[in-house]
């Protein structure tokens, strides 16, 4: 062959970059795409738009990838570094710089699908066993006597539920049952440190049972089927506070109430101790505004009843008047009998003096009950017990201040006798209590 012949040989296409990167990314997608990836998370940021950026990485490879804004919306935990993550998308080639990449359309936890599997088949046996129904559920003490706490000794929960529960109600008591919240040995731990607080009721009125968020791994032990019905068993009410808001375990369920997170579930059972002193001022002052009312009823009642009654010397004049008019009409009667007797037949006569000493009889029994009725309504006896009967010199009765002046004469009458009295200058009301002269 020639030089002119090999210089004529055809060649390889020559492709422009950017063309060569579309045709990269079409084969991509032809061959691979949707694809599925396993691997670490390696260098995980979020940008201000809300887009995401990492690597996947394993021990023989690295792949970058990115996750926009509407997909890292869904996530339902944070990624970081170090997590082992399974992923779905689509390779693509980013043109401007040629660079292989996996764009996320959604992004779990390894393994986290078989024990989500797990854990929606237990949730629902469980439901359907009624563990979960809502009539079971109670209501929180107003104010717990004592608080159960069962966490982990070293957990950043116990510090938290500790700080509150000191920072709202110092006053009361908490009780700690530690055990493990996580690991193999965590569900059994659990349970004896429920079971050992249950032995303590009534004691313990409410009880916390708390972790910090983590992996579904991490709180798997909360989905364990002997602690939910150890959960159930629960004397009094119970509180679950285990991982975050978005976190759920088959315990949340069980409980009595679920706090988003364990400093929550401490402020549930702990109203600030501002809140009862207020409470107690807002009784104190119904309270006061109630017997006020009573008070001023009563006193309204006892005024009305004075003002019945009158002044006892009138009421006494009233009675010396009925009495003379009884004993005018009995001896207006006796009279009559006298002379209906001299007129009456001697046969007559002779029964007449029974049915007058019989009358008579009736007629004095009326005047005894009479007269006895007058002496309960005499002033003296009212005068017996401290009182006076104030008088001025002519003998008209003072009821009120305002008919003294500075200088008046008062006759005082009391249970033994009569005081001449001078009415002096007061400075409040004009007159003060008078003194002898």
């Amino acid at each position: 062959m020639n030089l002119r012949d090999a210089n004529s040989a055809p060649g390889p296409r020559i492709w422009a970059v950017g063309a060569l990167c579309r045709a990269v990314a079409d084969a991509l997608d032809a061959r691979f795409n949707p694809v599925a990836v396993r691997g670490e998370i390696s260098g995980f940021s979020r940008a201000a738009s809300g887009h995401c950026y990492f690597s996947l990485k394993d021990e023989s490879g690295q792949l970058r990838c990115a996750m926009f804004r509407r997909a890292a919306g869904l996530l339902d935990f944070s990624p970081r570094d170090g997590d082992q993550v399974e992923v779905r998308g689509r390779l693509a080639v980013y043109e401007p710089r040629g660079d292989l990449q996996l764009v996320v359309e959604s992004l779990r936890r390894a393994g986290q699908g078989a024990l989500f599997e797990q854990f929606m088949q237990r949730k629902a046996r469980l439901e359907a066993e009624g563990l979960f129904d809502s009539a079971r559920k109670r209501a929180l003490p107003t104010m717990p006597r004592a608080v159960g706490v069962v966490t982990s000794l070293g957990a950043a929960a116990l510090h938290d539920v500790v700080t509150a529960l000191r920072r709202r109600v110092p006053h009361i008591p908490v009780v700690l049952a530690p055990a493990a919240v996580q690991g193999a040995n965590a569900p059994a731990e659990l349970v004896r440190a429920l079971q050992s607080l249950y032995a303590l009721e009534p004691a313990v009125d409410v009880i916390l049972l708390v972790r910090g968020g983590g992996s579904i791994e991490d709180l798997w032990a909360f989905n364990d089927e002997t602690l939910a019905r150890t959960i159930v068993q629960s004397p009094v009410p119970l509180i679950s506070g285990v991982g975050h808001e978005t976190d759920f375990t088959i315990a949340d369920f069980c409980a009595d109430l679920r706090a988003p997170t364990p400093t929550a579930a401490a402020e549930l059972v702990s109203a600030p101790r501002d809140v009862w002193l207020g409470a107690l001022d807002l009784l104190e002052e119904r309270l006061g505004d109630a017997l006020g009312g009573r008070l001023d009823a009563l006193g309204q009642r006892l005024d009305q009843a004075a003002g019945r009654l009158g002044r006892p010397s009138s009421l006494v004049a009233r009675q010396q008047l009925r009495l003379a008019h009884h004993a005018q009409r009995l001896q207006y009667a006796v009279l009559s009998r006298r002379e209906r007797l001299a007129q009456t037949p001697r046969s007559i006569a002779a029964d007449f003096p029974l049915k007058f000493e019989r009358a008579l009889m009736q007629r004095r029994e009326r005047l005894e009950r009479v007269a006895l009725r007058l002496r309960l309504l005499d002033p003296s006896l009212v005068l017996q017990r401290g009182y006076a009967w104030l008088t001025d010199t002519e003998g008209h009765a003072i009821v009120s201040a305002g008919q003294l002046s500075a200088g008046d004469a008062v006759v005082a009458r009391l249970a033994d006798g009569e005081v001449d009295l001078t009415v002096t200058p007061g400075e409040a009301t004009g007159t003060r209590p008078t003194r002898p002269q």
